[in-house]
C-alpha cells in the first residue's frame, strides 16, 4: 500500500476529488430551496451527498487501491460480483411483476430500498460488466481473428445481453444504452478487426434511428400512456408539451439562458425554486449552468474529460490486457453517462434519467464510480511500479 502511494497518480486523483468537491457544493445549492419549503433542513442532501463521498473514498476507494489487481483478475471475484449484479436486477424485475407501478420512480423500478441508501444495482452493473469482459476478453486475447469472432465472443455477448434485458425491463433505456456501449466499445477495443467493429457500429445506428422514427410515426395508443414515450415526445416537442412532460428540458433552457457566460452567483438560481423539477438529479448541469455560468460549466465538462483522458491514457499504455480493457470501460462509462446527461439538459438527446458524473447527487452513483477511479489507480501504480522495476533490471 505504501509503495503504491508513491505511485498515485494525480492527473486522475484531482480531478476526481474536485469533481466531488464541486459536486457537494451543487448538490446542496441546488436542493436547498426546495429542502427549505417542504420543512425540512437546507442542508439534508448536501450533507448526506458528502457522507456518499466520504464512504465512498474510505470504504470502498482506499480497499479497491490497496488490493492486488491479481483478485480482480480471480475466476471467482468475477463470476460472483457478476452474478450478483444480475441477481439485484433480477430482483427488481421480481419488484415490478408483484407491485407494479407502486414500486416504480419516474416509471422505472430501478431501487432497492436499503433505508440507509437507495441501492441502484444499474451502477453495480455497469462495473461488474466491465471487470467481466475485461476478464474474459483478456482470456481470448489472440483467438479474435476472422473465423473465429462469432465463436469467441458468443458467450460474453450473450450474459451481456441477459444483464441489458434485466435493464430494459425496468424499463431503463439510457441504462440498458451504457451497458450496450460499454460491450461495443471493449469488444472492439480488444481485438475486433476495425472494418467488423465499424459495420457492427453503422448496423446498430441504422437499427436504432429506423426504431425511433417508426414509433414516433406509429405514435401507439398503449404508449402514448407510459411515461418513456411521454418524456420522448417531450424530447421532440418540449414547449407544446411542457404541462405533460416537458417542463424539465423548457426549464432547463431557461435556466441556461439566465445563467449567461457567468451566471447570477452561487446558490442565486430561480429556476431551482419549484420550477425545475428535482434539480438536483440529471438537471443540476442546468443549475449550475445558471449560477457559475456557461464558462463554469464548460470548467465542469473540461474537468471530466480530463479525468477520462488520463484513464484512457493509463489504458494505452497498459502492459497487460486486463488492465487496458479496464481503463477503457471506465471510461465509456463515465463519456456515455456525460454525453447522455449533457444531451438531456441542451435538448439534443431525449431525457433518460442519466446523472452527471461525481455531481449529480445519489450514494450509488458515488461508490461505483469511486470504485472504478480507486481501481484504475491501482492499474496505474502497478503498471509505473512495473516499469520501474524493469528499469533498474535493466
Amino acid at each position: 500500500m505504501r509503495q503504491k502511494i508513491h505511485y498515485l497518480n494525480y492527473h486522475i486523483l484531482i480531478p476526481y476529488l474536485l469533481l466531488v468537491v464541486f459536486g457537494i457544493i451543487m448538490v446542496y445549492s441546488s436542493s436547498s430551496d426546495i429542502l427549505l419549503v417542504n420543512g425540512f433542513k437546507p442542508a439534508t442532501y448536501g450533507i448526506r451527498q458528502a457522507i456518499y463521498a466520504l464512504v465512498a473514498f474510505f470504504g470502498f476507494g482506499v480497499p479497491i487501491f490497496a488490493l492486488k489487481i491479481d483478485v480482480f483478475k480471480s475466476r471467482k471475484f468475477v463470476v460472483w460480483f457478476f452474478m450478483i449484479s444480475c441477481a439485484l436486477l433480477a430482483f427488481l424485475v421480481v419488484m415490478k411483476i408483484f407491485k407494479g407501478s407502486s414500486a416504480a420512480v419516474n416509471g422505472a423500478v430501478g431501487w432497492i430500498n436499503l433505508g440507509f441508501i437507495n441501492l441502484q444495482p444499474l451502477e453495480v452493473a455497469k462495473f461488474a460488466l466491465v471487470i467481466y469482459l475485461a476478464y474474459v476478453l483478456d482470456r481470448r486475447d489472440g483467438k479474435l481473428v476472422k473465423g473465429q469472432i462469432v465463436q469467441n465472443l458468443s458467450h460474453p455477448a450473450i450474459l451481456s445481453a441477459v444483464m441489458m434485458c434485466l435493464v430494459i425491463v425496468e424499463p431503463d433505456f439510457g441504462g440498458t444504452a451504457i451497458l450496450f456501449m460499454i460491450v461495443l466499445v471493449m469488444f472492439s477495443v480488444s481485438g475486433v478487426p476495425t472494418s467488423i467493429a465499424l459495420r457492427w457500429l453503422l448496423g446498430i445506428i441504422v437499427i436504432v434511428a429506423a426504431v425511433v422514427v417508426l414509433i414516433i410515426i406509429w405514435n401507439p395508443k398503449f404508449l402514448q400512456e407510459s411515461y418513456q414515450f411521454q418524456r420522448l415526445m417531450s424530447f421532440l416537442h418540449p414547449f407544446e408539451l411542457e404541462k405533460k412532460g416537458g417542463a424539465q428540458l423548457v426549464n432547463s433552457y431557461y435556466a441556461i439562458h439566465n445563467g449567461g457566460l457567468v451566471g447570477v452567483g452561487l446558490g442565486n438560481s430561480m429556476q431551482k425554486r419549484g420550477y425545475l423539477p428535482e434539480p438536483y438529479t440529471d438537471f443540476i448541469l442546468s443549475i449550475a449552468a445558471e449560477e457559475i455560468g456557461t464558462l463554469g460549466a464548460i470548467a465542469i465538462l473540461g474537468l471530466l474529460f480530463y479525468l477520462m483522458w488520463s484513464i484512457m491514457e493509463v489504458g494505452l499504455y497498459a502492459t497487460s490486457q486486463f488492465n487496458a480493457l479496464v481503463c477503457f470501460g471506465v471510461t465509456t462509462i463515465l463519456f456515455t453517462e456525460t454525453i447522455f446527461n449533457v444531451g438531456a439538459v441542451l435538448g439534443l438527446l431525449p431525457i433518460t434519467g442519466v446523472t452527471l458524473p461525481f455531481i449529480s447527487y445519489g450514494g450509488s452513483s458515488m461508490i461505483v464510480l469511486t470504485s472504478c477511479v480507486a481501481l484504475v489507480l491501482n492499474i496505474s501504480a502497478n503498471e509505473k511500479i512495473k516499469k520501474h522495476m524493469e528499469e533498474s533490471v535493466a
